[in-house]
């Protein structure tokens, strides 16, 4: 009876020993994660931030003639590149070609978060900016903003190194139409925005 007796109190005392080592485990486990939250240096970042997508999809905002641009599928070359100055606010606008008779314009902007915009030129429009709502194509459009801007053009734009440009843009959702104006007179273009996963870049440099 008395070594019954002896193996049980053994038995406790590991046991015992197992509980009190798992705590002290645990509680200085506790102790480390917490000493690291509060050593942990305050970095405030934007949770809204691209940055992320854009290490893996590439940055729009860095477009420049020669990049490749792969939208919904079908890829493009950056021909020329517009970049418009309104005070302090900065966006540009990308000419697209497939080499395959496809053409458009995409735009990027932060206002505040990025935009980007797929623009096909719409021809023989006869609508024209200034009403509050105009309609196009079924679609009932909103006026946005509207002002003029500084540009310079690099690679094939069609248009002059640097000059002018009066604009009113329109919103209906996620569909923008555009009404530019650089010189002889109005041009429309319809948008769409893009989602992040609808377009990749493809840099012609990888150099710094």
């Amino acid at each position: 009876m008395e070594f019954v007796v002896i193996i049980l109190i053994a038995l406790l005392a590991v046991v015992a020993a197992v509980v009190i080592m798992k705590y002290l485990e645990a509680r200085k486990r506790r102790k480390a994660e917490a000493d690291a939250l509060r050593d942990r240096a305050y970095r405030p970042g934007d949770p809204f931030s691209t940055a992320d997508d854009d290490a893996v999809r590439g940055n729009p905002r860095d477009l420049t003639p020669g990049d490749l641009v792969e939208i919904r599928g079908e890829t493009y070359a950056v021909r020329g590149t517009l970049r418009l100055t309104q005070g302090s606010y900065v966006w540009t606008e990308n000419f697209l070609d497939t080499g395959l008779g496809h053409k458009a314009w995409i735009s990027v902007e932060d206002d505040p978060d990025l935009e980007v915009v797929l623009w096909q030129e719409v021809n023989g429009a006869t609508v024209s900016p200034g009403p509050s709502t105009v309609e196009l194509q079924g679609v009932r459009y909103t006026s946005d903003e509207s002002g003029a801007a500084s540009f310079t053009s690099a690679g094939t734009t069609g248009l002059a190194a640097n000059g002018r440009v009066s604009y009113h843009d329109y919103s209906a959702g996620d569909a923008r139409l555009s009404f530019e104006d650089f010189g002889p007179g109005w041009e429309c273009a319809r948008g769409d925005v893009l989602r992040r996963s609808e377009y990749r870049i493809f840099p012609s440099s990888t150099t710094t």
